[in-house]
Order: C-alpha cells, then sequence, then structure tokens
C-alpha cells in the first residue's frame, strides 16, 4: 500500500486510448484496493496556477526540476506501477495540501 506523498514511476495511458508513456505522479489516495489515485508530475516549465513546484526534487527521487499538476489527477492500476522514486518532503507534501484545500475548499 502507498501513502501520500510518494512519488512513482508509472505508465499512464494516453486519453486517446492504447498507448502509454512512463512518468513520475504522487499519491494522493491508496485505499488498499487494485487502484491509487494519483497527480501527474511534469518537468514542463508552462505551470498553471493548480501546480505545485517541488522544491526538493532530488531528495524525491526525480530527475529535474518538476512540478505536481494538481488538475491532472487519474485513478490507474497498481498493475500500470513501474517502481517507486521515492516521496515528497514535508515541506512539499504541506505545499500540495495547502494548494488542495484551496482548490477543493474546506
Amino acid at each position: 500500500m502507498y501513502s501520500i506523498g510518494d512519488i512513482l514511476l508509472i505508465a499512464f495511458p494516453f486519453t486517446a486510448g492504447g498507448a502509454s508513456k512512463k512518468r513520475p505522479a504522487l499519491v494522493l489516495l491508496d485505499t488498499g484496493d487494485a487502484d491509487v489515485l494519483v497527480a501527474r508530475i511534469t518537468s514542463q516549465t508552462n505551470h498553471s496556477e493548480y501546480d505545485v513546484m517541488i522544491e526538493e526534487w532530488e531528495n524525491a527521487g526525480l530527475l529535474v526540476s518538476s512540478y505536481i499538476r494538481l488538475h491532472k489527477l487519474a485513478t490507474l492500476e497498481k498493475v500500470l506501477i513501474d517502481k517507486q522514486l521515492g516521496e515528497l518532503s514535508a515541506t512539499d507534501l504541506e505545499k500540495v495540501r495547502e494548494k488542495l484545500t484551496e482548490i477543493f475548499g474546506g
């Protein structure tokens, strides 16, 4: 079972179906079943107001400076997970929690 803040390398299926691309993703929820709720992680600098910059990206197991796209969520089967890369620092995870609260209220 994965925890919020874990960073996985996972095969994201393209929205048009068929092919997929391995990319890092942040675990937001794992209830213990066959699926996991994740947010995409990207190194692209054209970010939106829903993105969170990962300050401690090297310690999180990422190869380059990256952003968490909290408006790009997916529920994916765990069989698509290649491996766990690392986990967010407490500071970066707190920024994610704050942005999620801003987006969804609470």
